[in-house]
């Protein structure tokens, strides 16, 4: 299991929980670690789960209660802010795809997805920090158009042009170790330029980046997209 993605999964729906485990379970890079039926379950067995078992993606329902899937990604945000969240959900609205931006989840797919596009967002979230679609990035498009809503991506000093080149390489989802090989560099110095870059702009993950880079022209998404 160590070199195995380790997953959890909220949802109250039992049968869909159920399901949906059992499904992961059958592919051998993944290892369902933990499941709870509500965010306060989820967050409770979190405090209790040892470091060797500590989940590295949560599959996270929003229409849950009482906590619904909103307060629990805050919560998880400010109490476990290296764990990767994915949303699963049936609303799948513009207006909800920006607010999940802004709380700093990785990707945001419908429950209706299939197995090998839920199979796929968890390997490039697990490897880059983001998965975006090509419906996420038209539905990106739309909420970028309202400047208003990406105010918290404003910045008081210019990028550097090195910068610029490594949230470029970034937005194509290579991981810190493809960008230090490509501009011939540490990694740890692509770390240091990536987390300069996230304190200048007030992002929260790698997805605030790529809705920074697209919404000041940084980065524009290739025809595999488009």
């Amino acid at each position: 299991m160590d070199n195995n993605i380790k997953i959890s999964i909220v949802d109250d729906e039992s049968l869909f929980l159920e399901g949906l485990s059992l499904l992961l379970e059958n592919n051998k890079d993944l290892s369902v670690v933990l499941t709870a039926t509500s965010g306060a379950e989820f967050i409770s067995k979190l405090s209790e789960t040892p470091q060797n078992y500590f989940p590295e993606i949560a599959l996270v329902d929003i229409q849950m209660k009482p906590m619904d899937g909103f307060e629990l990604v805050q919560l998880l945000k400010t109490d476990y802010p290296d764990l990767k969240i994915i949303i699963l959900s049936s609303h799948y609205k513009h207006a909800m795809f920006g607010h999940m931006i802004k709380l700093g989840v990785s990707a945001f797919l419908p429950k209706n997805a299939g197995l090998a596009l839920l199979s796929e967002a968890i390997e490039k979230v697990q490897k880059t920090g983001v998965f975006f679609t090509k419906n996420d990035y038209e539905m990106m498009s739309s909420f970028i158009k309202n400047k208003s809503q990406t105010r918290y991506l404003n910045i008081e000093e210019d990028l550097s042009d090195r910068e610029k080149e490594i949230l470029q390489l970034i937005c194509s989802e290579l991981t810190n170790q493809e960008i230090a090989d490509k501009l011939h560099l540490s990694k740890r110095t692509v770390e240091s330029h990536r987390q300069r870059i996230l304190d200048k702009i007030g992002a929260k993950n790698t997805a605030g980046l790529v809705v920074f880079a697209i919404s000041n022209e940084i980065y524009t998404p290739n025809n595999k997209f488009f």
